[in-house]
């Protein structure tokens, strides 16, 4: 495969375990946008949001896209709201296959409620954030290519899932796992 794999989603669907196994699976180099950012401005997520706010996040998440599209041959875990900026959803899209990862929101809650690094969340009540958040990038989530519902998964299935999309995906047929029954779910679907 000589394009990238995007992992996009809500925080919390395992866009980050799931890509790190996948690369190592598919002899791919791997790359995470929050992990970039951090890199680069050598303060964690939470410590850039805290002392320059949202503004200065979202750029520095926007120049991490930049140099990740400049790859090939990559998985890239995406941080949650990377794809809300319009450009970086197009590059993303030009410069790979989008899969969605998603989950149900109490599943969401409780993976994410014992973690500290989530500045969007921190404010009001965990659940109902979660729930407002991802309505409104439920849109978004679904213009990806090929969609996965982490929230009965192991690990294991959610990439056994992802290679057969992909398969599938190679073969020209049916991006977004309508026409495919039996190895993977499209979202909605049960």
């Amino acid at each position: 495969m000589n394009t990238n794999i995007v992992l996009i989603g809500f925080m919390g669907t395992g866009k980050t375990a799931v890509g790190k196994r996948l690369a190592g699976l598919l002899n791919m180099e791997f790359y995470d946008t929050d992990q970039e950012v951090e890199a680069v401005t050598g303060m964690s997520i939470t410590q850039l949001y805290n002392k320059y706010g949202e503004v200065r996040f979202i750029s520095e998440e926007t120049l991490a896209v930049k140099r990740l599209t400049q790859k090939n041959n990559s998985v890239i875990a995406t941080g949650g709201g990377v794809v809300l900026n319009k450009e970086n959803l197009a590059l993303l899209k030009e410069k790979g296959i989008l899969i969605s990862l998603f989950a149900r929101p109490e599943i969401i809650y409780e993976r994410v409620k014992r973690r500290n690094n989530r500045p969007i969340l921190k404010k009001g009540d965990l659940l109902e954030n979660i729930l407002k958040l991802n309505s409104e990038r439920e849109e978004i989530y679904n213009s990806a290519d090929i969609h996965i519902d982490t929230s009965d998964l192991e690990f294991s299935q959610i990439i056994d899932r992802v290679l057969f999309y992909l398969k599938e995906y190679d073969k020209g047929i049916d991006k977004r796992g309508d026409a495919i029954e039996g190895a993977g779910q499209k979202k909605g679907k049960n």
